[in-house]
């Protein structure tokens, strides 16, 4: 008898948004978002505003998934709203961008931290290249990972439970601990002339980008939709708890990094965590502090390599010139599709520039989101009888607030990022030939017999 595809409840769900969420953002950007900003309230601002973005647009997908119930994120919701074309170059940018480069940016910082801790993974293993020991322990998790979760959605989504509550303990330990042992350093984090200046400036919209970069995976129960139990019941509860988790943890770690470290410490630095426990706590415990969030990074890819390849698998069952990518094994795998991710995301291991493809993939994150968010109001015009199960809380204002914030933080990309935007750009543009190049696939109608 053929198995019954798995099906995935609130606490899976939840802990696929948490994971997806909590892993290199966080652990990396503060360095970034430090050498344009001082100010420790326009730091901790910036993690409070990207917290409010994301909880605004978790409201929004809520509304959406409820009405237009089906796996596929925003590939299903710009395809129904605006033109299957629109659609199209969301799951393409999601598949090549969304969740491929973070995926491999997590498995990256996961083998910068390790090298901080056993330092001989820095070696090359090839003479006169780059490919050292961090670079392979990054490639092995993600082989292993897609290994599990290739064989079996269930031991997958029990697995993503386990390490992701493993990981919300570790990190409230860390703050209360933080907090009770830190020495504080002479950084304000009241409210000042200059720190209401900073949040007015350039280098805070660009220093956003950083932050929802961090909050990106906010949606990412949104790709799974077909796959919840009672989905238009559980989707908006899932995507809300599991945002609000995360801006808590957030707000939290940031300020004990601030509080407990000197800013020269950090500024410009990628393993901000594994410095500030240094600083903490001692060498000794600094690496296994170190060797814990290493640890715990491994969360946030097995997460990436469960929800990614549901885009492509949905794209697969729409297009008949990638219909080989919505195959599913008896038990509801799209492993072709998770096979694809995994090839992409190693080229993004193998060929590394951590902070240009974090801007890169976080703009044209930023877009399509944007796009979706917008596609309520879209909605709500074009089809206002359609069943909404859920509605946005704080219409129309929360998806005012979203597209605000999104638009400011997009225009001061483009102008400050410019040639990373254009590879953004450019990724689109290549999912627009991609698609154009599908459809002439697509075999010609039969005529219909003469009457």
């Amino acid at each position: 008898m053929q198995s019954q595809p798995y099906k995935l409840n609130f606490r899976t769900g939840a802990a696929i948004v948490i994971a997806n969420m909590v892993g290199t953002g966080v652990f990396t950007s503060l360095g970034f978002q430090l050498l344009g900003i001082q100010s420790g309230f326009a730091l901790l601002m910036l993690w409070v505003v990207g917290g409010l973005i994301a909880l605004c647009g978790a409201v929004c997908y809520g509304e959406l998934a409820a009405a237009l119930p089906r796996s596929g994120g925003e590939y299903h919701y710009l395809s129904q709203i605006y033109h299957p074309a629109l659609g199209f170059l969301s799951g393409w940018v999601s598949a090549t961008v969304g969740f491929a480069a973070p995926t491999a940016l997590a498995a990256l910082a996961l083998g910068r931290y390790a090298q901080s801790v056993w330092p001989a993974l820095a070696t090359p293993l090839l003479a006169g290249s780059n490919f050292s020991g961090a670079s392979a322990l990054a490639v092995s998790v993600v082989l292993v990972l897609a290994l599990v979760h290739g064989r079996s959605a269930r031991a997958g989504s029990r697995m993503q439970v386990f390490v992701t509550a493993i990981k919300v303990a570790v990190l409230v330990a860390f703050i209360v601990v933080g907090l009770v042992a830190a020495h504080p350093q002479p950084l304000a984090f009241g409210p000042s002339v200059a720190g209401w200046r900073a949040l007015a400036s350039p280098t805070f919209a660009v220093s956003l980008v950083y932050v929802s970069y961090a909050y990106s995976g906010w949606n990412a129960a949104a790709y799974l939709t077909g796959e919840i139990e009672q989905p238009q019941r559980n989707l908006s509860r899932i995507l809300l708890s599991g945002t609000a988790v995360v801006l808590l943890l957030y707000v939290g770690l940031n300020f004990v990094f601030l509080y407990s470290t000197p800013l020269g410490w950090l500024k410009g630095q990628l393993e901000v965590g594994f410095i500030s426990a240094n600083y903490l706590f001692g060498p000794a415990w600094g690496r296994f502090a170190g060797a814990l969030i290493a640890a715990l990074l491994v969360s946030t890819i097995s997460a990436m390599v469960f929800a990614g390849p549901r885009i492509v698998q949905v794209m697969g069952e729409d297009l008949p010139a990638l219909r080989w990518l919505a195959v599913r094994t008896p038990t509801g795998i799209p492993r072709r599709a998770l096979l694809l991710q995994v090839a992409i995301t190693l080229v993004f291991i193998l060929k590394p520039d951590f902070q240009a493809v974090l801007v890169y993939a976080g703009f044209v994150l930023n877009l399509f989101t944007f796009l979706t968010v917008l596609g309520v109001f879209v909605l709500r015009w074009q089809q206002p009888g359609l069943p909404r199960p859920y509605r946005a809380w704080g219409y129309p204002f929360t998806p005012l607030i979203f597209l605000a914030l999104s638009a400011w933080t997009l225009v001061f990309i483009i102008k400050d990022k410019p040639v990373e935007s254009l590879y953004g750009l450019a990724t689109v543009a290549s999912g627009l030939a991609v698609y154009f190049l599908a459809q002439k696939a697509r075999p010609a109608p039969r005529s219909k017999p003469a009457a």
